[in-house]
């Protein structure tokens, strides 16, 4: 007779899994014990929130799910802003959290809470089984949850006594149906090309629906034939290069100055796969004109002209979407918009220039665009990122072209800063093979630096580089700016290198910009957990400045 346990390994086995992140406790002994006579891939964390990061991180990047498995009490307590985090991201995620006995039920138990309840605002479903034979259903349907319509994370709450209970009769697991695409209508195609091909001043904004489409092919073949400008955001970055011949990098106005210039002259622009969010200024007249046509393709009707009013809304799978606009393009290509397409070359040479310049500053401490400028001309071709948040990230963000996909993780829209640590670990275990450049700084390395103890436990090489100004860059920016002081912002210029060597890893101090490109070269060749503490000066980003002026108004 199977243990709940046993059944909740064999239903992962059945649904494809083969991974567990987890930080052990006394809830979770006999699933863990289960699980490694499996042979199932157990990863373990020093923080549970960190555990669910990473889990969060793996499930973005092979676009489905895996399992965070963490303790009841304070470990879900701790574990609720990764899934938060993977919420927001629209990431597939099984956040499992162990419990007390369900024997003691009602009474003063010790780290008794309600676990289904404070995860449910944050889950696509949340659920706890009644006895051991539920477990394989519940594992089901989790699953199911998760990867349907616009995914996103469902949490189980499961507790001792049912993984170690037995079961003679377990409820069938609910075997996941594939989903079909949904595909949109040959007239809103063609409505939707007319609108293109009308268009004199055309944009196209691709978002993280076309990665979780896995439209990449489509999109290429897309903008071949049509000839239109192309931006990206999110994980839409890297799945077409930034040195495509159409690609104009990023859509961020915080992060691209050109598209000050050049968004709000569009007269069309078509969205795909992306919400119309703060990203893109909500559709308003800080980014776009009130004139302009917007197309919009989501997976989600309920986004489709949220925050701006569309000429056009399709809810329809980005991959099915591009597929049958090239069938209809056929072997035709559009003939290019010359001067728009000049416009838009012009604005973006405009703004590279300007990182340039500021990246010519030779003076000491480090200047942020200085460091990213000879950063750029040591990196592996091949390097994926784990970026963090803040002014220093936000330089990096702006300097360095997107072109591999899959390679550019960000926090996502709930920002939390620190979880590029343990996004950088899922990176690293996911392309073991490949460079991993983790990007941050000292402030957000603080939230989960225990992390480089698992760095150094499983020997993954991610390269952390740290920028190091002794604050929180951001916020000292903008308090200065709007506030006319600063509080709370000041931190120790720690030797973050010393720290990862206490760890176990190797590290260097850098003061200079001579030393950058050796010192990267010396990190990615030595194949190990390694730090680079780069003692930077603190300069307001392009993003800060972008924040201080929408505020100021």
């Amino acid at each position: 007779m199977p243990t709940g346990a046993e059944l909740f390994v064999d239903a992962m086995e059945r649904l494809g899994i083969r991974d567990i992140y987890t930080l052990v406790g006394d809830h979770l002994n006999e699933v863990l014990s289960v699980a490694g006579q499996r042979g199932i891939r157990v990863t373990d964390f020093r923080h549970e929130s960190g555990v669910v990061h990473a889990a969060d991180a793996y499930g973005r990047i092979h676009r489905k799910p895996v399992i965070s498995l963490v303790t009841g009490g304070p470990g879900h307590t701790n574990s609720l802003t990764g899934i938060a985090t993977a919420f927001q991201a629209a990431s597939p995620l099984i956040a499992v959290s162990g419990a007390p006995s369900s024997a003691l039920a009602g009474r003063q138990v010790f780290q008794v809470i309600d676990q289904v309840g404070m995860a449910a605002p944050v889950c696509k479903f949340a659920a706890q089984p009644a006895n051991a034979g539920q477990i394989p259903f519940y594992l089901g349907r989790a699953y199911q949850e998760a990867v349907t319509g616009r995914m996103g994370p469902s949490h189980l709450t499961i507790p001792v006594d049912m993984f170690a209970g037995k079961s003679d009769a377990p409820l069938p697991m609910p075997v996941p149906a594939a989903q079909p695409a949904m595909t949109p209508s040959s007239a809103e195609v063609e409505q939707a090309l007319r609108i293109l091909r009308e268009a004199e001043r055309p944009v196209v904004i691709a978002g993280s629906g076309v990665w979780w489409a896995d439209a990449g092919k489509e999109l290429k073949q897309f903008l071949t034939r049509t000839n239109l400008p192309y931006y990206s955001v999110t994980m839409a970055r890297g799945v077409i290069r930034d040195d495509f011949k159409t690609a104009m990098g990023y859509s961020d106005g915080a992060l691209n100055k050109a598209v000050h210039t050049v968004f709000p002259e569009a007269d069309v622009v078509l969205v795909l796969g992306k919400r119309i969010d703060y990203r893109m200024a909500l559709g308003g007249p800080r980014l776009f004109s009130p004139s302009a046509k917007f197309v919009q393709i989501d997976v989600m009707p309920q986004e489709l002209g949220l925050t701006r009013n569309l000429e056009l809304g399709i809810c329809a799978d980005v991959k099915a979407a591009l597929a049958a606009m090239n069938a209809s393009i056929g072997k035709e290509t559009w003939k290019p918009r010359t001067q728009w397409m000049k416009r838009q070359r012009t604005e973006r040479d405009a703004w590279k220039s300007q990182l340039a310049a500021t990246a010519a500053d030779e003076s000491s401490p480090i200047h942020p665009a200085a460091f990213f400028a000879e950063l750029a001309k040591a990196l592996p071709d091949d390097v994926l990122y784990a970026w963090d948040g803040g002014d220093f990230i936000h330089w990096g963000r702006a300097t360095l072209p997107a072109i591999n996909p899959g390679g550019w993780l960000r926090l996502g829209p709930l920002g939390t800063i620190g979880s590029a640590l343990p996004n950088s670990i899922a990176l690293q275990m996911a392309y073991p093979d490949r460079p991993v450049a983790m990007i941050t700084g000292d402030g957000s390395l603080g939230f989960y630096i225990a992390e480089l103890d698992t760095l150094v436990r499983y020997g993954l090489p991610v390269v952390i580089i740290v920028g190091n100004d002794a604050g929180w860059g951001l916020e000292r920016e903008l308090q200065g700016e709007l506030c006319g002081s600063t509080v709370a912002c000041e931190l120790r210029a720690t030797r973050y290198d010393l720290v990862m060597q206490g760890f176990g890893g190797e590290g260097e101090n850098i003061t200079e910009l001579a030393q950058v490109g050796p010192a990267v070269k010396r990190a990615f060749a030595a194949r190990k957990p390694y730090l680079l503490n780069v003692n930077i000066r603190g300069a307001r980003s392009p993003f800060t400045e972008w924040q201080i002026s929408g505020k100021k108004k």
